[in-house]
This record gives structure tokens, C-alpha cells and sequence, in this order.
């Protein structure tokens, strides 16, 4: 009854009520009434202890006139809110914002799209607003979901749909800025919530029509006419503002739901849209946040590992964005959960350059990409064993094909992650790939070369150098002997040694990215003699204390590995450009005048390689030598600034311009050139004497003398270890066609062991007075002593080091060999009980013997 009473009677009612009431019109198309609203606003600023009940009453009302379909008075009650909303900044707020938002998720969960639109601008409203004290105790995710699904909506008109799609991501980013802020609201990054936030976001950003949105922050957002009505501009710019807020421990959370997205609607094939995606995301988080991505990436790559070629490389590219623009920052990436004490304490400045500075894990990211490297190659040789024994030869064709899309994204994502690191971190880089390229000879505890057999082996080793050549571009080191320690250096020249010339190519390469330290190579690119090297414009500074020493300790290998890589069969023109520029880098970056000498000597030993021709080689490669010392000597002498070498170079190059043209570059590599059937050892003006050289170098700065002495490589046993198993893999496919029996056998051991045996029968010496008195008499045996010790002296201070290491190993294997017939003659096979006898040339084998009258030893009865 009383209710009744003051339902009836406007006197009676609360002032709040009355206040509340006045501000509609009987005809809503009139509008909220201004001047009653400025008395309620001052009402409630006056007694903010009312906004409560305000509130409340407004929300009665609202509801009451959503039910009843009058939207008018809809309108004009969430204005009269959002005037107090913006009006009232006192702590009586809090209960009115409750009311507020109980209204706007009224009209939110309405089926009207403008109602949907009137709460969602009203709730943008509210969150630009600053409130002084945090809330405890409010929750944003009915909001979260019910702006996410507004995101998706499916309506059939086409501006509606936009309409509600525009207003779902305006929500969304008024959630983001009302909570990212607030340390309370921490919960709006759980994975629960960004698993609605993000995929709502990409779904607009995905329908764009703009395709050249390249995510750069320079870039344009795609824009319409309607300028913020386009819901991918907008969505795009939410998600930036998201990323960009985003702290340390909340990135995990908000790059896995991209991840996601992108996998359940199928976008890594073709990946424009995940590339466009994490440009977004690299060029909106924090520079020192970056190697999360790059983390999660790789983590995500692992997770589709058996997925398809297409899938995996369309990961590994957008791998390969996000490291190319981490590397571009102006400030390092910093890799590691938490930054050093010594970075705290400034002993590493923030101010690092544009490059990506890495803790320890970034060789997890390279033992990563090598995995997958090696899962693809995997792949590839199972699907063209699956090609050779099935009839889907254009099937299997084209996985194979794609299996090297995935290959070719992962070298140039090891090249571009290793080519952007600091010159110290990009050794132990270079280190850590070289580790995992088989090498023969050498324990790999890496990769099973067992398994993958040869093909796969020599794929693995080409694309691990195809990537160590990119990690090694531009790589500067003040030392030698820091850019190539011996771990480094001794694997890479067993490949270099491996009958494979596309293999020796990469070597050269990577040895040329390493030495050369003023970018010469583009000015001898091309095997050819320069007329005048001087107008080249060559960079070079003085040998430094530390190239000399690495000189005189890692020469001589050099040296060797240009000696043989020159004698393989298998070479081609380009081989010979590499060589001719590996010698010409040497002589610019590491010649003294004690290595010059010793390049002299590797040419002229190429020279007499190429004459004699010990190994049969065929006569293009015989020439093609000839024309690399040719060209390499006219570079050389014009180098040094000698004019007597200068002149005798070009007088034996003019000499053979004339009658031997086929031993010039320029005519030996062309196609079809004509060729000599034999190469004249005596018509010495087409050849480089050694005499001539010694005389034009005779003088102060150059030991000419040293050019007397032979250069004669030595051979390790890693280069044999690797010959022998590189010819056994080769000879092992017709063993069954060469098997010899065992009697062939025994006769060749038997044939063997008599050639061996000396002479049963030797002729004893006469002994007479004219041998006795030669044996006493010791004149003159005195002075040869001393001369033979001299000379012994004088061979160890003079001779080079090659040539008495090859003496000592020359009475080395003659130890060998004398202790191999040693052993022959002493350990003879036991007699065979079969009773055969083999004959071999002649000689008889010892009668066997039953087994009832062999003798055995104590040890052997029981």
C-alpha cells in the first residue's frame, strides 16, 4: 500500500527518483531533457552518497523499457549514464559502475544490433575513464566473450554485419585499455581470455582486401572511406595496442593463440597472412621481448615436424621474418629470462648495436634448425626410395621437391640468424654448424651417416656449407687465428679434400668470406691475367704480429689444400676461378715476403705437377693448372712490384699467346677449346724456370734460395683415411663381380711371401789382404764424417719444414716397411691340414701336415 501511495503521489517519491524521472519526455524523439539533466548531474555531484540509488533506479528502467520494445527511452537513459559517468570522479562511484555495466550487458545480450552498438559505445566511454582507485572485486569476461562473439558475427546484411563487427573490436580494445593497466586485472592474459581476444582480432584483420599491409608500424593501416569503420584497420590497430602492452611474462600467452589460429585455419600454406602477422607482432612488442617470438616459433615448428613440406616451410619463413626484423633493432635482442649481473651493472652497455645479442640459448635455436635440417633430408631420400620402388613417380617428384623448399627456408634462417650476430658470437656459430657436418675420418657424434647413407651424407654437408658461407658473409676478425682456430680449420679442409667438386667450392667460398677483410673478391672475380693489377684500386694494410705467426703454424696446410684441390679430376672452370682467388686473397691479406716465396714454390710444384703427370690426369685439367699458375704469377710479380719478375711472367705468358694459347685462361676455359694430346717438357720458354725466378728475386727482403728447394705437400692420414673410404663406398657396389677365390688368394700371399725371402744362398765375400787393410785403415773416414754432419746441420737450419718433415716420414715408412717383412718372414700362416698344395709362379708351397702330427702349444690342448 504505501508503494501504491508513492507510485501515485510524485510528492511523496524520493528527489532522486523524481529527479531521475523528469529527464524523459513523454515523446522520446525529443531527446533528454538538458536542463533537467544539468539538475540531476548537480544532485549528484552534491550527494554522491545517491549515485547508488541513481543507478539502480536507471537500470530499473532500462530494463523495463528493453522489454517493452521502447528503445527511444533506451537511448536516453544510457545518455543520462553516460553524463554521470563522465560528471562524477568521487569513491560512491564504484556502485554506480556496477549498475552501469549491468546495463550495458543488458543491452549487449539484446538480438538488436543498434542496442548491441548503443552498449557497446557506452562501455568505450566508461574505459577511457581514469578512476583513482583500483577495483577489487570486478570482472570483465562475460564482456570478453560477448565482444568476441560480436567480432564473429554473421549477419545477413552486410552493413550490419560491419556495424557489429566494428563495434565487438571497439569492446575489445576498451577491455584492453580498461585492464592492461590495472595490476588487479592481471587476469585478462590468462590463456582463457587471449584464447578470445587474439583469434576474435585476426579473424577481421584476415578478411582484409588489401593484401600489400606489410605490418611495418610505417605502413598504412588498410582503411576505407569510412576511416575507423573498416573492422581489419581497426582490428589491426587493437592488436598492436595489445602486443605493445604486453609485459615479460605475458608474451607466451599472447603469441600462442596466433599460433593456433593460424593452424586451424590453414594459413601456413600459402603464409602471407602469418608473415603479415608476426611483422605486426615483432614491430609492435618491446625490442628485448623479441626472442619469445622467436621461441615460440620454434616450439610450434617442433610440434609440426611431421606435417607438410608446405606447412613446415611456410613456419620456417615466417621464422626467418621475425629474425630479420629482431635483427634490425636499434636496441640488441636480449636473449635469456633474465638479464646477467653484468649486464645490471653496465659492464655491457644497453646501448648494444643493431645486431641480435644472444645468450647461450642461441645455440639451441641452431641445434633446432639443424634438427629439422636433418629431418627433411630424412624425408626426401624416403621418398625417393618410396619413388623407386612404386609406380607415383609425379607424386613423389613433387614431395621431394617441396622437401627442398623446406631445406632452402631453413639455410637462409641459418644464414640470416647467424649473418647478424656480433663477430664474436658468429665464431662459436661457425664452430657449432661446423661440428655437425660429417666429415670421414673424423668422429660425428651429431648425425648417424650410417643410416642416411651417402646421398644423404653429402646433401647434409652441402646445405650445413651453404649456410655456414651465409653466417660467414661479412664476417671481420682482426686475427687469423681467431676466425680459423684449428677445430674449425682441419674439418674444412678434410672436405675440401673429398672427391666432390661442388663440395670444394663451398670450402673456397667460406675461406674467402673469412680471409678477405677488405672486399677484393668482387675486383678478381673471374680467372684471367690482368694487365695491370694496379688499377684494381686493392685495400690491404700491413701483416700484423698475430697473421705472421698464424702463417708460419697453419701455412703449410693451406698450401697442401690448394696443391691437391688443384689435381682433382672432377674440376671445373668455376673451381679454378675459387682457387685462383683463394691465392690472390692469401698474397693481399697474409703475404710476407717468407709467404711469397712459398706461394712461388706451390706454383712452380703446380707446374711440375702438371708436366709429369704422375696420376694420369686428364689434359684439361693439365692445362687448366697451367693457366691458374699463369694467372696467378702475372698477379703475384705485379703485386710485389718486382719488374725483373714482372718481365719474365710476361715474357713466358707472351711466349705461350703465341704457340700455346691452350695454357692461358682465357683459352682454356672455353667451350670446346682445342687441346694438346701432350704436353712438351722441353720447350722451356712456355714454362716458369725456377732459375729465372731465383735470379729476379736475388737481392735484400726475398730468401731466393729457398726457391731451390721442391715444395712437396704432406699428405696426412686423414686425407688418406678419407680417399681410401670415399673409394671404398665407391667400389663396394661390385664386390660380387670382382670376389677372387681362395686359392687365388693363397697363391697371391704365397707369390708374395717368396718375392720377398731373401736369397737362401748368397755368395760369401772373399776375404784377402787388400780387404783387410781397407778396413783398417780409417784416413780419410774422419773428414767424410764431418763433412756428412755438416751437410746434416746445414739441411736442418736451411731446409723448409716440409721438406724435412717429408724426409723424416720418407725413413718412416721405410721402418715400416722393413718391420712388415719382418713380421712376414717370422709369423707364417700354420700349415693346412687339407693336404692341398698351391703352386704360384714357380715356387712350391710348404707340404701340409695331418693334423695327428701338428705340434700345438701347452696353452691350446685341453
Amino acid at each position: 500500500m504505501p508503494a501504491g501511495v508513492c507510485g501515485c503521489c510524485g510528492p511523496l517519491r524520493p528527489r532522486y527518483k523524481r529527479l531521475v524521472d523528469n529527464i524523459f519526455p513523454e515523446d522520446p524523439k525529443d531527446g533528454l531533457s538538458k536542463s533537467d539533466m544539468e539538475k540531476l548531474t548537480f544532485y549528484a555531484v552534491s550527494a554522491p552518497e545517491k549515485l547508488d540509488r541513481i543507478g539502480a533506479y536507471l537500470a530499473e528502467r532500462l530494463s523495463r523499457d528493453v522489454v517493452r520494445h521502447r528503445y527511444g527511452y533506451v537511448v536516453i537513459a544510457m545518455e543520462a549514464l553516460d553524463q554521470l559517468l563522465m560528471a562524477c570522479h568521487s569513491q560512491s562511484i564504484k556502485p554506480f559502475v556496477e549498475s552501469f555495466l549491468h546495463m550495458v550487458a543488458k543491452l549487449l545480450e539484446s538480438r538488436e544490433p543498434d542496442l548491441q552498438v548503443l552498449g557497446t559505445n557506452s562501455f568505450v566511454k566508461f574505459a577511457n575513464i581514469e578512476e583513482d582507485t583500483p577495483s577489487y572485486h570486478r570482472r570483465y569476461d562475460f564482456f570478453v566473450s560477448q565482444f568476441s562473439s560480436m567480432c564473429h558475427s554473421t549477419h545477413e546484411d552486410p552493413e550490419t554485419r560491419t556495424r557489429i563487427r566494428v563495434a565487438g573490436i571497439k569492446g575489445l580494445q576498451g577491455v584492453v585499455r580498461k585492464t592492461v593497466n590495472d595490476e588487479l586485472q592481471a587476469i585478462i592474459w590468462e590463456p582463457q581470455h587471449m584464447d578470445k581476444l587474439i583469434p576474435s582480432m585476426l579473424f577481421n584483420m584476415q578478411d582484409s582486401e588489401d593484401p600489400e599491409r606489410t605490418g611495418h608500424p610505417g605502413t598504412p593501416l588498410a582503411a576505407s572511406q569510412d576511416g575507423e569503420e573498416n573492422p581489419a584497420a581497426l582490428a589491426e590497430s587493437c592488436f598492436r595496442e595489445l602486443l605493445g602492452r604486453a609485459a615479460y611474462g605475458n608474451m607466451n600467452n599472447a603469441v600462442r593463440p596466433v599460433l593456433v589460429h593460424l593452424d586451424h585455419h590453414h594459413l601456413w600454406d600459402p603464409n602471407d597472412f602469418a608473415v603479415s602477422c608476426f611483422r605486426i607482432i615483432m614491430y609492435s612488442i618491446q625490442a628485448q621481448h623479441s626472442h619469445h617470438v622467436i621461441q615460440q616459433v620454434l616450439s610450434h615448428l617442433d610440434n609440426n615436424n611431421k606435417n607438410t613440406p608446405r606447412v613446415r616451410a611456410g613456419i620456417v619463413q615466417v621464422l626467418l621474418e621475425t629474425v630479420a626484423i629482431a635483427a634490425k633493432g636499434s636496441v640488441g635482442m636480449i636473449q635469456g629470462a633474465r638479464r646477467s649481473d653484468a649486464f645490471i651493472e653496465n659492464e655491457i652497455p644497453i646501448t648494444t648495436p643493431p645486431n641480435l645479442w644472444l645468450g647461450p640459448t642461441v645455440l639451441e635455436v641452431f641445434n633446432t634448425l639443424l634438427k629439422h635440417l636433418r629431418m627433411s633430408v630424412d624425408f626426401e631420400l624416403g621418398e625417393t626410395s618410396r619413388r623407386n620402388s612404386s609406380s607415383s613417380v609425379s607424386s613423389s617428384r613433387l614431395k621431394e621437391s617441396e622437401e627442398r623448399i623446406v631445406q632452402n627456408a631453413i639455410i637462409q634462417t641459418i644464414g640470416f640468424f647467424g649473418g647478424n650476430l656480433p663477430d664474436y658470437q658468429r665464431a662459436e656459430v661457425m664452430m657449432f654448424v661446423m661440428g655437425k657436418v660429417p666429415v670421414y675420418g673424423t668422429p660425428c657424434h651429431t648425425l648417424d651417416t650410417v643410416k642416411i647413407g651417402h646421398q644423404g651424407t653429402k646433401r647434409i654437408q652441402t646445405m650445413l656449407l651453404s649456410s655456414l658461407i651465409m653466417v660467414t658473409s661479412g664476417f671481420r676478425s682482426k686475427s687469423m687465428a681467431a676466425a680459423l682456430p684449428p677445430p674449425f680449420l682441419d674439418p674444412l679442409f678434410s672436405i675440401s679434400l673429398m672427391e666432390d667438386s661442388e663440395l670444394r667450392q663451398l670450402v673456397l667460398e667460406i675461406l674467402h668470406n673469412i680471409i678477405d677483410r677488405h672486399d677484393n673478391r668482387a675486383k678478381l672475380r673471374g680467372i684471367r691475367i690482368i694487365p695491370n693489377v694496379a688499377a684494381l684500386k686493392i685495400k690491404r694494410e700491413k701483416m700484423s704480429k698475430q697473421d705472421v705467426a698464424f702463417m708460419k703454424k697453419h701455412g703449410q696446410q693451406l698450401y697442401r689444400h690448394i696443391y691437391l684441390g688443384c689435381k682433382e679430376e672432377d674440376n671445373s672452370h668455376k673451381n679454378f676461378e675459387l682457387l685462383f682467388t683463394t691465392l690472390a686473397v692469401l698474397t693481399i691479406e697474409l703475404a710476407n715476403e717468407e709467404v711469397v716465396i712459398d706461394l712461388i714454390r706451390l706454383s712452380v710444384a703446380l707446374q711440375d705437377m702438371a708436366l709429369a703427370n704422375e696420376e694420369n690426369m686428364p689434359m684439361f685439367i693439365r692445362c687448366s693448372v697451367m693457366a691458374l699458375v699463369a694467372a696467378y704469377l702475372n698477379f703475384l710479380s705485379q703485386m710485389i712490384a718486382n719488374p725483373p719478375f714482372c718481365q719474365h711472367i710476361s715474357k713466358v705468358i707472351e711466349a705461350r699467346t703465341m704457340s700455346a694459347p691452350y695454357l692461358l685462361p682465357e683459352h682454356v676455359f672455353r667451350l670446346n677449346c682445342p687441346l694438346p694430346e701432350t704436353l712438351d717438357k722441353d720447350d722451356r720458354p712456355l714454362y716458369f724456370q725456377t732459375t729465372d725466378v731465383a735470379e729476379c728475386l736475388a737481392g735484400p727482403g726475398y730468401n731466393a734460395e729457398r726457391l731451390s728447394v721442391p715444395y712437396i705437400p704432406q699428405v696426412t692420414v686423414l686425407y688418406t683415411v678419407g680417399k681410401i673410404l670415399h673409394r671404398c663406398k665407391q667400389t663396394s657396389r661390385d664386390r660380387l663381380t670382382r670376389r677372387k677365390s681362395f686359392v687365388d688368394t693363397v697363391s697371391l700371399q704365397v707369390d708374395i711371401m717368396s718375392s720377398s725371402l731373401p736369397d737362401k744362398s748368397p755368395l760369401a765375400e772373399e776375404i784377402t789382404f787388400e780387404t783387410l787393410k781397407k778396413a783398417i785403415d780409417t784416413t780419410g773416414l774422419d773428414e767424410q764424417e764431418r763433412e756428412k754432419r755438416r751437410q746434416v746441420m746445414e739441411k736442418f737450419q736451411k731446409a723448409p719444414f716440409e721438406e724435412i718433415a717429408a724426409h723424416c716420414e720418407s725413413k718412416a715408412n721405410m721402418l715400416h716397411d722393413r718391420l712388415a717383412q719382418i713380421f712376414e718372414l717370422t709369423i707364417r700362416p700354420p700349415p693346412s691340414p687339407s693336404g692341398v698344395v698351391s703352386l704360384s709362379t714357380g715356387h712350391p708351397q710348404h707340404p701340409s701336415v695331418p693334423v695327428y702330427e701338428m705340434k700345438f702349444p701347452d696353452l691350446c690342448v685341453y
